[in-house]
C-alpha cells in the first residue's frame, strides 16, 4: 500500500462520529447551513448502533419547574465540579438543556416517562438538589439516539460507516485544518476527506482501566488525534469512576458495565463485606452523595476486605420491595439476571469503573477551538463538567452541544473554503497508520491487559505521585512492546487486529496525558484524588491543568479558572432557596 492509493473526497461539514452530539450536529447543520451544503458524517461503527449515547441508561438532566430552576442546575454543575467548570459553558448547558428537551420530545420524536397528570416524569441523581433527571425507565440512551438515527438515516446526509478517522490533517502553514485522514474499516483502503468544517464527536471511552463502561472500540481516538495535531487539552486528569460498575467475573464483558444512579437514587444501599452499610461514614449523603465521593468510599472499602473471594461490595435493593425494584428498573434487573445476580431480591457485587472523560480538547462556548475549521462537541470537550460530571449532565452536554455545533459549522462556511493539506503530514500519518502492517505478527491483546491493570492500580480512583511515576514507566513500557508488534497483513478488509493495535495506540498516548496531569494537580479535586495532597486547596485560587504535545513530549501547565458568572462561597440562588428539594431516603 503506498500514499498514492489514498482516496481523496471532499465535502462541506464532516461530522466524526454519530452520538447524541454527531447526530444532533448532523441534524442542526441541515438546518443552519445554505442550501446545497453536503454534509458527511463518517463513525468507526454502525449508525445508531455504537458510541456511549445509546448505553445511557439514567437520563438526561434538565430544569423543568416545580421548584427547580436554570440556576439551580448551575450551581449544582459548578458545586458537583467543585468551581473548575467553564462557567459559561455550564450555564449554556443548563440553559439550553429545556430547549433541547423540548425539541427531543416534539421533533425527534423521543417518548419520555411521564407523570399521571402528563408532566414529564424527573428522578433524583446524586449531588443535586432537585429531581431534574428525565428518562425512559433506565433505558433513555436508546431512546435517544433510536430517534436521532432514524432522523438523520432518512435525511439526504451523506453517511460514511465503518470509517475509521486517524489523523487531523492541517493546511501546510498550520493555521486550520484541511481533512481527516480515515480507514475504510470495509475494505482496510485510506480516505482523506476534506471538508470547510470538521466536528469531533467521537466520544471518550476511558477504556485503559481494568474496570470500564464503554465498549471496548471506544479507545480516545479523538483526543489522540487532537494531541498529535498540537491542540491543548484541559483537565485530563478528571477520569470519572461510576460507583457501581457489575462485577460479574472476568468470563463476561458485562463486568464493569453501569448499575445506574437511579437505584442510590431511589433508596439503594451499598453493604461491604461485612454486610454493614458504610456509606455514611465517608460523607453525610450516604449513597447519594457525588461520583467520586462513592467511588472513593467503595475503593476504601475494597482495600479494608481480608476476603479474597469479594473483590468488590454490593448494592441492595430488595428493602424497597422486589415488585417497585422490577417495575422502575426493569433494564437493570435483567442485566443483572444475565449475568447471574437477582438485584429486586437479593445483592448484586459492584466495584468502581472507568466511566467517563471530563477532560477534553479547549473549546470555546460555540465549539470552536484554536484550530480554524475544527469544532468539537460531547465528551471529546473540556470545560462543561470541570472536575466531576453530574449523573444526567452528560446526555445533556452531548445533546446541546452537538445542536450548537451544527448551528455554528452550518453559518461559518459561506466564508470558508476548501483548503489544501500539508502533504508531509498527510504522508506522516499514512506511515503511522500502516506501521504495524510491516512487522511480524504478535498478540496485541496481553498489552491491553497490562496497560489496564497498570492504570487501574497506580493512575486509578486513588493516586499518589510514586503511584503516578510508576505508571509512567509502565505507559511507555507498554508502548515501547507495541512498537515491537506486527499485524498480518493478508487481508486488510475489517482486519479487527489491526484495528486493536491502533486502539492500544491511542489508548497508550492518552494514559501518559492522564498520568501527567494527574501528577501536576497536587490537590485532590472531584474525581482526581491525591492521597499524598488530599486537601482541594482554595477554590478562590483554583486552576486547571492544560495538556499538549511539544517536541518535547507532552508538557503540562496551569491556568486559572475565570468565575466569569459567579465566584466561590457565591450563589445565583436568591437568599430565601432552600437547601435542597430532594426529599430525604
Amino acid at each position: 500500500m503506498q500514499l498514492s492509493d489514498i482516496e481523496r473526497h471532499d465535502t462541506d461539514i464532516l461530522i466524526l462520529g454519530t452520538g447524541g452530539a454527531g447526530l444532533f450536529a448532523a441534524l442542526h447543520a441541515q438546518q443552519s447551513a445554505p442550501e446545497g451544503t453536503k454534509i458527511t458524517i463518517a463513525v468507526k461503527g454502525l449508525i445508531g448502533k455504537c458510541g456511549c449515547t445509546r448505553m445511557v441508561q439514567g437520563g438526561y438532566n434538565v430544569a423543568l419547574g416545580g421548584g427547580d430552576t436554570v440556576e439551580r442546575h448551575f450551581m449544582d454543575t459548578i458545586n458537583g465540579g467543585k468551581w473548575l467548570p467553564n462557567q459559561d459553558m455550564a450555564w449554556r448547558l443548563c440553559e439550553q438543556a429545556v430547549v433541547r428537551i423540548r425539541e427531543l420530545e416534539n421533533e425527534v420524536g423521543c417518548f419520555f416517562d411521564r407523570n399521571s397528570d402528563g408532566s414529564l416524569h424527573q428522578k433524583a441523581f446524586a449531588g443535586q438538589t432537585a429531581d431534574r433527571t428525565v428518562h425512559k425507565g433506565d433505558l433513555t440512551g436508546i431512546e435517544i439516539i433510536n430517534r436521532l438515527m432514524e432522523k438523520v438515516l432518512a435525511s439526504g446526509v451523506e453517511k460514511l460507516q465503518e470509517h475509521r478517522a486517524v489523523g487531523l490533517i492541517p493546511t501546510k502553514d498550520g493555521s486550520a485544518l484541511a481533512g481527516v485522514l480515515m480507514i475504510d474499516m470495509r475494505t482496510g483502503g485510506f480516505k482523506f476527506v476534506r471538508a470547510k468544517t470538521v466536528l469531533m464527536a467521537t466520544g471518550g471511552g476511558p477504556t485503559m482501566y481494568k474496570y470500564h463502561t464503554p465498549s471496548g472500540d471506544k479507545t480516545m481516538d479523538g483526543l489522540a488525534m487532537a494531541l498529535r495535531a498540537g491542540l491543548k487539552l484541559r483537565d485530563m486528569e478528571m477520569v470519572q469512576f461510576h460507583p457501581t460498575g457489575l462485577l460479574a467475573g472476568d468470563h463476561t464483558r458485562m463486568t464493569g458495565t453501569v448499575l445506574e444512579e437511579g437505584l442510590r437514587g431511589a433508596g439503594g444501599q451499598l453493604i461491604n463485606h461485612s454486610g454493614a452499610r458504610f456509606m455514611f461514614d465517608y460523607d453525610g449523603k450516604g449513597e447519594r452523595a457525588t461520583r467520586d465521593v462513592v467511588s472513593r468510599g467503595i475503593d476504601a472499602e475494597m482495600r479494608k476486605n481480608n476476603n479474597p473471594e469479594q473483590e468488590g461490595v454490593f448494592i441492595s435493593m430488595s428493602h424497597l420491595g422486589p415488585d417497585f425494584v422490577r417495575k422502575k428498573f426493569k433494564g437493570m434487573v435483567n442485566r443483572c439476571a444475565d449475568s447471574g445476580f437477582d438485584l429486586a431480591e437479593g445483592k448484586v457485587e459492584v466495584v468502581p469503573t472507568a466511566h467517563y472523560f471530563m477532560g477534553g480538547i479547549v473549546v470555546d462556548v460555540d465549539t470552536r477551538t484554536a484550530m480554524e475549521g475544527l469544532y468539537v462537541a460531547g465528551e471529546d470537550a473540556g470545560g462543561a463538567h470541570g472536575s466531576n460530571r453530574l449523573g444526567g449532565n452528560g446526555v445533556a452536554n452531548s445533546t446541546v452541544y452537538g445542536g450548537i455545533a451544527g448551528d455554528t459549522m452550518g453559518a461559518d462556511i459561506v466564508s470558508m473554503s476548501l483548503r489544501e493539506p500539508d502533504e508531509a503530514v498527510l504522508a506522516a500519518e499514512f506511515d503511522r497508520a500502516i506501521y504495524p502492517l510491516s512487522r511480524k505478527p504478535n498478540l496485541v491483546l496481553p498489552l491491553r491487559k497490562q496497560l489496564q491493570d497498570l492504570m487501574w492500580e497506580e493512575v486509578g480512583v486513588m493516586r499518589t505521585e510514586a503511584g503516578i511515576k510508576r505508571g509512567l514507566t509502565g505507559i511507555a513500557e507498554v508502548s515501547d512492546a507495541l512498537m515491537d508488534v506486527g499485524v498480518d497483513n493478508g487481508t486488510l478488509a475489517f482486519n479487527l487486529t489491526w484495528h486493536d493495535w491502533l486502539n492500544l495506540r491511542s489508548l497508550c498516548d492518552i494514559s501518559e496525558v492522564i498520568a501527567k496531569a494527574g501528577n501536576a494537580r497536587e490537590n485532590s479535586r472531584g474525581a482526581h484524588f491525591r492521597e499524598d495532597f488530599p486537601e482541594p486547596g482554595t477554590m478562590e485560587d483554583s486552576e486547571f491543568t492544560v495538556a499538549q504535545q511539544t517536541s518535547e513530549g507532552v508538557t503540562v501547565t496551569r491556568e486559572p479558572v475565570e468565575f466569569s458568572i459567579v465566584r466561590p462561597g457565591e450563589t445565583v440562588l436568591p437568599a430565601d432557596a432552600p437547601e435542597t428539594l430532594v426529599a430525604t431516603q
